[in-house]
């Protein structure tokens, strides 16, 4: 004969009290229930399952910067319109379609540049769709709360309409997506972050294809983007500091660079005429 497993109730004689365990038992489970949903769920108002925003509303979760992650996401959505619309002009003549950016594209500026050679012509394209993905998946997470695309000017650094213009303004801008992705790591937590460090992983993989064509091709006028900024002349592939770390940005560090002016107080210029759309957008 098999042995019989005891349970929890066994040798109790009040019937009251048996019923009191059962009723707890049963909320301990609601309970555990309503917590998994909570911790796994991508819940705020407005915004579908799915997205990766964890709290949008009056009582939405800040670190101790009391920095909203919907305004992190929202910084990061800027940077991602702009490098977009770069790509898309560069690549294939045409600023981005609504269906991207969920109106009329606000880009003005840029050219179509002739690629003479098919590796660089390919690591452009597959930038450019890449960057659009960004743009529909951080819109689509942020649902109603995301900002639309500011005014963007794809001439702040000249007409960029050649192979080597091209990779100089790449290479400024994906290191710039690179650490103001690293940077905002303090900033977000559980879903967003993790959407953050793939988004991260992904430029990063720009970066490095295209530092190297930079180098590869030896591209002349580079220029530092500001005092970390670390160039592919050949000795340094890699943007990392003394520790082999990734540099990582501040907002502020990361507007002085697209604003073209690192004066505090700044919020408008360089790609951005107008300043970004949302809640970070002073240097």
């Amino acid at each position: 004969m098999g042995t019989r497993m005891s349970t929890p109730l066994e040798g109790i004689l009040d019937p009251a009290e048996a019923k009191r365990l059962l009723i707890a038992a049963g909320e301990h489970r609601a309970l555990a229930r309503r917590n998994f949903l909570k911790n796994v769920s991508l819940a705020s108002a407005g915004i579908a399952a799915g997205a990766i925003i964890q709290g949008c509303t009056g009582s939405t979760k800040t670190l101790a910067q009391a920095v909203p992650e919907t305004d992190v996401l929202n910084f990061a959505l800027n940077l991602e319109y702009l490098e977009g619309e770069f790509y898309s002009k560069t690549v294939k003549g045409v600023y981005l379609d609504s269906s991207v950016t969920g109106g009329t594209s606000t880009a003005t500026g840029g050219a179509k540049v002739t690629f003479t050679d098919a590796p660089t012509a390919a690591i452009a394209a597959e930038i450019a769709a890449d960057e659009a993905l960004h743009i529909k998946f951080l819109r689509t997470a942020l649902g109603g709360l995301a900002v639309a695309e500011p005014v963007i000017n794809l001439d702040a650094l000249g007409v960029i309409n050649t192979q080597a213009l091209f990779l100089l303004a790449s290479r400024a801008l994906e290191d710039t997506g690179v650490s103001a992705y690293a940077g905002a790591a303090t900033l977000l937590t559980g879903n967003n972050l993790q959407a953050a460090a793939q988004i991260l992983a992904t430029e990063a993989y720009h970066a490095g294809n295209v530092r190297l064509q930079v180098v590869q091709q030896s591209v002349p006028g580079l220029t530092k983007l500001d005092s970390q900024d670390v160039l592919p002349d050949g000795t340094h592939y890699f943007t990392v500091d003394a520790n082999a770390l990734a540099i990582k940005r501040t907002t502020s560090q990361v507007l002085a660079i697209v604003y073209g002016s690192a004066t505090p107080g700044t919020n408008n210029g360089g790609f951005f005429p107008n300043g970004l759309n949302g809640n970070i957008k002073t240097v």
